[in-house]
């Protein structure tokens, strides 16, 4: 084998010296001249010569999705004796067409020799999908020829799908969304460029960033293609109905083989030149790929057994709760902690149904999330600690704590309760009820007032009253009179108002949304300086649209893009600044998949949250 090997080698160097090659050199182009509207074809240019500084055409109305993608063929031919070889060198591009007309396609050129060679131009249809009609080339002079080969591939040679562990959930119910791409070539530099909306949905990615594919095998209509998962998302429905997620985007590179056009006429040498060694030209097509659009049809909680306080707990439970101490004094505090574990949408959990004695101060629950997600959906655990001050004395009772959830295992809802807690409050030293200090024992006689015994002289003119004039009935005396009297009904008013406040729940909800967001953007800065990146960002998607839904009286689960911009736009808030809104929006889910530093993108982010909220709050001032 390796002396027929060296044999073939020396041949073809002696037939190449010995021989000469005298031909016109062209340079031709070729493309089809009809094709549809977002049809993807090839505009190919052929050298039959050695050339450099190849030019292509400045191609307007048509997308130019890659090239020039070059490669080379030669062949040997014998004529009577005769031997003559040729090389040729092609330039291949791959173009889209998105509208329709007739667009004209400049000559390119090529220098050959320190002679610039000129190609032909060409002419392209563009007509309605389904309409192209001709499928053959036009190359030079207006002739059409068939056989040149396209670099696009078919379009089963690489392709995106999404799936839906289970299209019919319940309200609240988890589902995985997988998006898997499939391949029969070599792919490369995989970039998402438009990421699915979940609108309707609460989303979590269930794969790392720096997780490595996956690859398996998976033969289809009797093809073997390669199999990845891509991204892979854990969604929770927040309302009921017919949802649909939009399809994902990406775009990757593609090696598609160009086959050889080595013919010699002799099926030694055929066999010679196509080797894997000679023949090695591949063209790299850049592939724009897009997943087919799931629907979900999301179906109500059962009414039968609901409990009436239920707040859309789904997924399997435990409860537990704890109190750090049973006596303690007045104006001591105590630690109420609760923990709710288990898996299903266990970050939607906010709040539990906790009534405290009115005697007890509180404050808002810290709330600590311990979430793991894994490729087969989202556990962990939430802890609920509750600061209690008791202000008077004497014994008091919390009582049980209920977390209703909806169990899907058993199809049927649950109610957990913690166990009656009793506090024996002690008076603390020096205070009664914490709130009022009283004294005793001090009278007249013990009060001396320091200093009164010397008294400076006055040089100032005294104040004189006319003789005769008495206070009472005076405008000082009615003033005085009537003076408490308006400041007791200005206070009156004034309390009534802060009262009815208090009871618009909305209204509240609209004057805390700026203190709430920012405290969880502080989160978010803590997770950043921990480089706890998957909670940072959950706490920036948290502060964005949670200040809209607080802001604008907008349930969580109706919030959307189109749902925030007529809301703002409602408010007269500047289009500017929506379009800043809607992008840091977006910006916040791309990055958690975007490449790059992380430590940037996070400190990137974090800036834009907390600038955009601050130029939201100024418009609607």
């Amino acid at each position: 084998m390796l002396r027929k090997f060296i044999f073939s080698f020396i041949s073809f160097i002696m037939l190449f010296a010995l021989t000469g090659y005298a031909q016109d050199i062209r340079l031709t182009g070729q493309a089809r001249p009809n094709v549809s509207v977002g049809e993807t074809f090839t505009l190919v240019y052929t050298l039959n010569a050695q050339g450099s500084g190849f030019r292509g055409p400045n191609i307007q109305g048509i997308d130019m999705l890659s090239g020039p993608n070059t490669s080379t063929s030669s062949s040997i031919r014998t004529v009577n004796g005769s031997t003559t070889m040729s090389i040729t060198y092609t330039f291949t591009y791959l173009l889209q067409a998105n509208r329709e007309g007739t667009f004209d396609i400049p000559a390119a050129s090529v220098n050959v020799n320190g002679k610039q060679i000129t190609s032909n131009t060409l002419s392209v249809k563009v007509v309605k999908n389904g309409n192209s009609g001709n499928t053959q080339y036009q190359g030079s002079g207006g002739q059409k020829s068939g056989g040149v080969a396209q670099s696009g591939g078919s379009s089963n040679d690489v392709y995106v799908k999404a799936f839906a562990s289970n299209s019919n959930p319940l309200q609240g119910e988890g589902i995985v969304v997988t998006y898997k791409i499939f391949t029969k070539v070599p792919i490369a530099q995989i970039n998402i460029s438009k990421l699915s909306s979940f609108s309707g949905f609460w989303s979590q990615n269930l794969m790392k960033e720096n997780d490595k594919l996956q690859q398996t095998t998976q033969v289809i209509d009797g093809e073997q293609y390669i199999v990845a998962d891509i991204r892979k998302i854990a969604l929770f429905p927040l309302k009921t109905g017919r949802l649909i997620i939009d399809p994902l985007e990406l775009a990757c590179v593609a090696q598609v083989r160009r086959p050889s056009k080595t013919k010699t006429g002799d099926p030694f040498f055929d066999d010679f030149f196509n080797d894997s060694f000679f023949n090695s030209g591949v063209a790299n097509v850049e592939k724009n790929l897009k997943s087919n659009p799931l629907v979900i049809n999301v179906k109500s909680l059962p009414e039968d057994g609901k409990p009436a306080d239920f707040s859309g707990a789904v997924g399997s439970f435990t409860f537990q709760s704890e109190m750090d101490k049973t006596r303690l004094k007045t104006n001591e505090a105590v630690t109420l902690k609760c923990t709710i574990s288990g898996r299903g949408n266990i970050q939607l959990i906010d709040k539990l149904n906790v009534t405290f004695p009115p005697d007890f101060e509180s404050y808002d629950p810290k709330v600590t999330s311990d979430i793991q997600t894994t490729a087969a959906g989202i556990s962990g655990r939430q802890v609920f600690e509750y600061l209690l001050i008791p202000r008077k004395p004497g014994k008091f009772n919390i009582k049980p704590i209920v977390f209703n959830y909806f169990d899907l295992d058993k199809k049927r809802y649950v109610s957990l309760s913690s166990p009656e807690f009793s506090l024996d409050v002690e008076k603390g030293s020096g205070e009664a009820g914490g709130t009022v200090l009283t004294y005793s024992g001090a009278n007249k006689e013990e009060i001396k007032y320091i200093g009164s015994d010397i008294r400076h002289i006055k040089d100032t003119m005294f104040g004189l009253t006319p003789a005769g004039s008495m206070f009472i009935f005076s405008i000082g005396f009615w003033s005085l009179l009537l003076i408490p009297l308006l400041l007791f009904l200005i206070f009156l008013v004034l309390w009534r108002k802060l009262a009815a406040r208090r009871g618009d729940l909305v209204l509240m909800k609209n004057l805390k949304a700026t203190k709430i967001a920012r405290k969880r953007l502080q989160k978010a800065e803590e997770f950043q300086k921990a480089g706890q990146q998957e909670k940072f960002y959950i706490a920036i998607s948290q502060s964005l649209w949670g200040y809209l839904s607080d802001k604008f009286s907008i349930p969580m689960a109706e919030l959307s893009i189109n749902s925030v911009h007529e809301a703002l736009i409602r408010r007269n808030v500047g289009e500017a600044i929506i379009t800043q809104f809607i992008e840091t929006l977006n910006n916040t889910e791309f990055a958690r998949f975007a490449p790059g530093e992380k430590t940037v993108n996070m400190e990137r982010i974090y800036n834009e949250a907390l600038e955009i909220i601050a130029k939201m709050e100024r418009e609607l001032r």
